[in-house]
């Protein structure tokens, strides 16, 4: 890539890569929900504003669906704004999402939307082209870091040149790698202009809504025509080949590499787009008619795939040759191609690493709070939900986990889902940052329904499954900047909840007390919803202190197994040789809660 004139190059992750390309591209507002790997866009915003002290608004919104709609507003009024969320989210944001489509923006609006093929943090692993496409949403695949910024920018002309909002999709591969940069000073915010009434546009009404789609129709039949992006370019080869490869996104930084680097792929030639909807349907067909074979090769759907009309000599997902499901790693992108192509597969020594299952941090205030609901509860369904505290399943505390704020919707068909209402008691839990940002409506169903059900909101003043972003009880915004703290226990109170308790984990008597008296107001006497909330703050946060005290097992331990059975701490470990029990000081969070559940009381301090 050349390196523009007056450009500085910084050695760049993918998100603070877009992050620069949306500070650089005369940006007024961002709008994003935390979630990987999507989360480091707006961190790197941050930094950026700070370092050239930009006016740019930034904040982390209560859900994908309320940023993408502030970014949309934004958009209205005659500013370049971007909504930022992983793929999932784009779900949560779909309703409007959809809609804009329609509608139109004014000021450029783009939506990055961060794919994790694998998946490696996610319950699916869907492709946000397919969505683009179903939104008939023009979408651009950053294959690089670098890609990533220049699109960016693209993003915007594209949005403002065809009044649509545009969707950005990186890749885990691309969102989380480094890369040169080249970065360039800040356009001033761009302005197409304030607010022009129109409720035929801005407020249609059906009618004018059919106009809009055939308007939106036509937008895309010439974009899909006249924009470069739509079209394949060769990147890999010289084009005389038997055999070429087609792909988008950040696969196509494994294909170029493992075409170039292995000398059996030769004859391999390697065509990219960039813009893969809409993509020009007749250029990619004029490959797939000149070659004797062509492989398409993209994560996750066959997006490019199914816009060949023939694909009697096209190998992909359809055909079978590439995996419907998975990363495409180098190893297997490499074998598939080879495979094409009728050569041999290398053989590779596969490391022996042993697998580790994700557990709770050690002093983690979810640990006790998971002990107490199943020492409680020791008969219930435990309805789970999306975070650090899925892994309550360790503890076998978490029975189902389905998307953002199920957990107390699927309570309510869960506890009336038995042969009688009395017969299932189900016990939801939920993190704070989910409860705001999916839980409420929910939570106000079970109420006004009143449903007999317990729900722990398991509040540790963070999100931090996605790395320790704010939620909206803090009293800062993203940029530091002065924000209203939303009270938990006010909101919980508004939504008719007339059982709440506010408790320590840390406390197991206390904790036990609470949970004993919301069972006996959901199970045993008026019914309905009653919620605990378990408040401690993330042992990860960057202001708490742990406590320097350590712990030793001494004597009169039995060997019961109940702090590595039930407790399930990664502080203690057993020593089969020595037939005991040991905790691992350097492990060890000095919580002391162990103390408060052993047993047989074998559980001692031993000082600082």
């Amino acid at each position: 890539m050349n390196k523009p004139t007056g450009a500085d190059v910084r050695f760049l992750m993918g998100n603070e890569a877009i992050g620069r390309g949306i500070i650089e591209s005369g940006c007024t507002l961002a709008a994003a929900y935390p979630g990987t790997p999507s989360s480091e866009v707006l961190e790197s915003l941050v930094r950026w504003k700070r370092e050239l002290n930009h006016p740019i608004y930034l904040e982390w919104s209560i859900n994908e669906k309320v940023a993408f709609e502030i970014a949309y507003g934004a958009s209205l009024s005659g500013a370049r704004s971007v909504a930022i969320m992983k793929m999932v989210g784009l779900n949560v944001a779909s309703d409007p999402f959809l809609s804009a489509a329609y509608l139109g923006v004014r000021g450029g609006l783009v939506v990055v939307v961060a794919d994790d093929p694998g998946p490696h943090s996610s319950q699916t692993e869907q492709d946000s082209r397919f969505f683009g496409w179903f939104a008939k949403v023009p979408v651009l695949d950053p294959g690089t870091p670098a890609e990533a910024r220049e699109m960016v920018m693209q993003a915007f002309e594209l949005s403002e040149k065809y009044e649509v909002p545009v969707l950005l999709r990186p890749c885990l591969r691309v969102c989380h790698a480094r890369q040169n940069v080249a970065i360039t000073t800040p356009r001033a915010p761009a302005d197409v202009g304030p607010f022009k009434k129109d409720w035929t546009r801005w407020a249609a009404i059906p009618r004018f809504r059919l106009v809009l789609h055939r308007q939106l129709n036509e937008k895309l039949a010439k974009m899909r025509e006249e924009e470069p992006a739509a079209r394949p370019v060769l990147i890999c080869g010289d084009s005389r080949g038997a055999t070429a490869v087609v792909t988008s996104g950040s696969v196509s930084s494994h294909v170029r590499d493992v075409v170039t680097a292995n000398g059996a792929l030769a004859g391999v030639d390697v065509y990219k787009v960039d813009l893969p909807f809409p993509a020009h349907a007749e250029a990619l067909q004029q490959i797939a008619d000149r070659y004797d074979r062509t492989l398409v090769v993209e994560e996750t759907y066959p997006v490019l795939e199914l816009q060949l009309r023939d694909r009697r000599k096209v190998l992909g997902r359809l055909s079978g040759t590439v995996p419907e499901q998975g990363e495409l790693v180098p190893e297997l992108v490499e074998d598939i191609i080879l495979n094409v192509v009728g050569a041999d597969r290398p053989a590779r020594d596969a490391p022996t690493i042993k697998a580790r299952r994700p557990s709770l941090c050690p002093g983690c205030p979810h640990r006790p709070a998971f002990y107490a609901i199943r020492k409680v509860f020791d008969r219930a369904i435990y309805s789970g939900d999306i975070g650090c505290y899925t892994l309550g399943i360790n503890m076998g505390a978490v029975d189902t986990c389905l998307c953002m704020g199920s957990s107390v919707g699927m309570a309510g068909g869960l506890a009336r889902g038995g042969s009688s209402e009395r017969d299932t008691r189900v016990v939801a839990t939920i993190g704070d940052s989910t409860f705001y940002h999916a839980g409420v409506p929910a939570l106000i169903n079970a109420v006004h329904t009143r449903t007999p059900m317990v729900l722990v909101i398991m509040d540790n003043n963070i999100t931090a499954m996605t790395g320790g972003q704010p939620t909206p009880a803090s009293d800062q915004l993203a940029d530091g900047s002065p924000a209203v703290p939303i009270d938990m226990e006010r909101l919980v109170r508004g939504t008719g909840v007339e059982s709440l308790e506010v408790v320590d984990p840390y406390d197991h008597e206390s904790m036990r007390g609470a949970l004993e008296k919301a069972r006996r107001h959901s199970f045993d006497e008026a019914g309905g919803v009653s919620v605990v909330i378990a408040r401690r703050p993330c042992v990860r946060m960057r202001n708490v202190t742990m406590p320097s005290t350590r712990f030793q097992v001494d004597e009169n331990c039995d060997l019961c197994m109940s702090c590595i059975r039930d407790l399930e701490c990664p502080a203690f470990r057993y020593e089969k040789a020595e037939k005991k029990i040991e905790i691992d000081a350097d492990i060890c969070a000095g919580c002391g809660f162990c103390v408060q559940v052993c047993p047989s009381q074998a559980i001692k301090a031993t000082g600082a």
